[in-house]
């Protein structure tokens, strides 16, 4: 990829990282294909904008062998707890950290797993973010669309051996 689009890449993550930052609520929908059982998930997210530099992304860095000087050049740590929206049983509770290096996005855990995944990220439009992660098998393919300032949709399809596995549909509304 020419240094050009990687500047716009790079550009293009950080503002839409700036434009994520805050507290948002999730509705997600959780499909297991073909006809396995659907479950309904509600998560508080704080999403914070990490800049060069940041005692995050250096950390970060180190976990990808990169070079310590600052090579990630902007990132985001997410937070979240997550429960059931039938019987409000706690899912899961944590909190991730993601930075941008070219059309990479660097992550300090996986979907699945907690230790360190790279997803090759691209944008449709400037509110559009097109992300592909595979590691283990299976191939995460998310889309995050900023919708005005208020709300977020989100899409991820999971596959393995070519075939769909699940598919989640999100709904977050900025809190505050």
């Amino acid at each position: 990829m020419t240094t050009t689009l990687l500047q716009t890449a790079e550009s293009l993550i950080a503002r839409f990282f700036q434009h994520s930052a805050g507290h948002w609520r999730s509705e997600r929908r959780y499909y297991t294909l073909p006809e396995g059982p659907t479950q309904e998930i509600e998560s508080l997210i704080e999403v914070a904008f990490l800049e060069a530099g940041s005692d995050d992304l250096l950390q970060l860095a180190q976990l990808h062998n990169l070079p310590e000087d600052g090579s990630l050049v902007c990132g985001a740590r997410v937070s979240w707890q997550s429960n059931a929206k039938i019987g409000g049983r706690e899912q899961s509770q944590g909190v991730t950290v993601f930075g941008a290096l070219g059309d990479l996005l660097y992550r300090d855990r996986g979907f699945a797993i907690h230790t360190p995944v790279t997803a090759h990220y691209s944008f449709t439009n400037p509110d559009r973010l097109c992300l592909r992660t595979e590691y283990g098998g299976s191939v995460f393919e998310e889309e995050i669309r900023l919708v005005g300032e208020r709300y977020r949709t989100r899409q991820t399809i999971i596959s393995r051996a070519g075939e769909q596995k699940m598919i989640g549909q999100y709904l977050e509304t900025r809190l505050g």
